[in-house]
């Protein structure tokens, strides 16, 4: 065992699966290294997979075989003493099943196993222990995968031949690699799955088999039950489209409960569910977190909610933002299936209607299809989690801007369009307060990779098409 190395990690070619060189520092009273040092490993491209779990196995003799086993978690593996030479073999669905690494580890050395990556150790001295951390706890009725240590597809060259190791008849009854059934990954949940945006994310994810859709019919996010029926080691992410966003009636006794019950305390069990369970959150966040009395709102602008309908939002947003693994998404003016602004003003234009819109609220619309698209793309590039906004571009406008253009798309007359400001046409009605500047700047999700489409454009195709 070398002493005085640096802390390195060596990628492998199993996807995820990491070898770490350790720090041990010795002299002639023996040697002490960091076996876990979470925030130097981080640095060092170790994912924070959340241990939660610390065991140890002690093997009497050179031999000992344990394994091939794939576990439903994530796993860090050292030698406390001895020396172990290890197997791994991707049992995972998807083009590297079947691969293998191998490699020998003493106490200068550990290894990071990804869920689904199947585990394997025989010890090459007597009296060896290795450690190993886990980030759920251990439980019998696990989902587990295996295969057999002699498989000769993977042709993994054991030190010590197996006709001369201590193997358990377990391991020895494991089946070969043609009859393994893969580890499927953990799901994607999508709640609120029949507003306009969980159409759209039903659209974006159509055919994959990995993500799960639910509508309130499926999963009340204000319902207890629903948590606890639910077997959420099986996802990696949820993505919360289910809000309460009926603007003015939340300003009303029955409204106010209810906004604060979907909007607030359904974020907190959700968060609560994240957190446990080491899930990516995505949430959706508003516009309406803001007052509107700058002209353009980055994702790092503190909140000044207007409403109580702002007030949940933000109030979410502050509860999201605890998961360790969150995207909060900001939007504005959203465009989907399903009733909306831009519905509205084809069906007064259809009718010969002349109405009148507020033209001193400004702003970006957000097509459904392209926040699904955002968001599909934050979770495939492994963006850094945090706030983004996410709007169509294009230069601001206000609703009268969008109204008239959606008359002369129909056949109307952009004439038929009268501005008035929101003071005036709110007049003697009761209704929540607007922010009158909606404008979220786009510079983050863009370095992100991500265009997001012309907003003018987007509305020329969503009426032409037929909404």
């Amino acid at each position: 065992m070398e002493f005085q190395k640096k802390l390195s990690v060596t990628e492998t070619p199993i996807p995820g699966v990491l070898l770490f060189d350790l720090p041990v520092h010795g002299d002639n009273r023996g040697w002490f290294k960091e076996n876990w040092q979470r925030e130097r490993m981080l640095a060092a491209g170790l994912p924070d997979f959340g241990p939660v779990q610390n065991n140890i196995s002690f093997n009497d003799k050179a031999g000992t075989t344990r394994g091939i086993h794939a576990e439903p978690w994530d796993k860090f593996v050292s030698v406390a003493c001895g020396r172990i030479f290890g197997a791994w073999v991707d049992l995972r669905e998807g083009p590297t099943f079947g691969a293998v690494f191998t490699a020998e580890l003493d106490a200068g050395k550990a290894i990071y196993i990804p869920r689904g990556v199947a585990n394997s150790y025989q010890t090459l001295e007597d009296n060896t222990s290795y450690v190993y951390l886990v980030n759920d706890h251990w439980s019998a009725d696990a989902e587990y995968t295996f295969l057999n240590l002699a498989d000769e597809t993977v042709r993994i060259p054991w030190p010590i031949p197996l006709d001369r190791a201590e193997l358990s008849e377990k391991d020895r009854a494991h089946p070969r690699l043609k009859d393994v059934v893969p580890m499927p990954p953990r799901r994607t949940l999508v709640l609120g799955a029949g507003g306009q945006l969980g159409k759209a994310l039903r659209a974006a994810y159509a055919g994959d088999t990995n993500v799960e859709f639910a509508d309130r019919g499926d999963f009340d996010v204000a319902d207890p039950a629903s948590y606890a029926a639910r077997n959420w080691r099986r996802y990696s992410v949820i993505i919360n489209a289910a809000a309460y966003t009926a603007v003015d009636e939340a300003e009303t006794d029955e409204g106010r409960g209810a906004a604060w019950a979907l909007n607030v305390a359904a974020v907190t069990e959700l968060s609560r569910v994240a957190v446990r369970y080491g899930i990516v959150l995505v949430h959706i966040s508003s516009d309406y977190v803001f007052d509107g009395t700058l002209k353009s709102y980055s994702e790092d602008e503190k909140p000044a909610p207007l409403g109580v309908y702002g007030q949940t939002k933000a109030a979410g947003d502050a509860v999201a933002s605890v998961v360790p693994r969150h995207y909060i998404v900001r939007t504005s003016w959203v465009i989907g299936e399903g009733s909306n602004f831009v519905r509205t003003m084809t069906v007064l234009a259809a009718k010969g209607v002349t109405p009148t819109v507020v033209d001193d609220q400004v702003g970006r619309l957000s097509f459904a299809e392209d926040l699904a698209a955002g968001i599909k793309h934050l979770l495939k590039v492994k963006a850094p989690f945090g706030t983004y906004n996410l709007t169509n571009d294009g230069a601001p406008q206000s609703w009268a801007d969008v109204a008239a253009e959606v008359f002369e798309l129909v056949g109307a007359s952009r004439g038929d369009v009268t501005g008035v400001s929101t003071e005036e046409y709110f007049r003697g009605k009761a209704a929540a307060p607007r922010p009158l500047n909606s404008v979220l700047a786009l510079d983050k999700i863009k370095a992100t990779g991500f265009a997001p489409a012309d907003a003018s454009q987007r509305l020329v195709e969503y009426v032409r098409n037929g909404l």
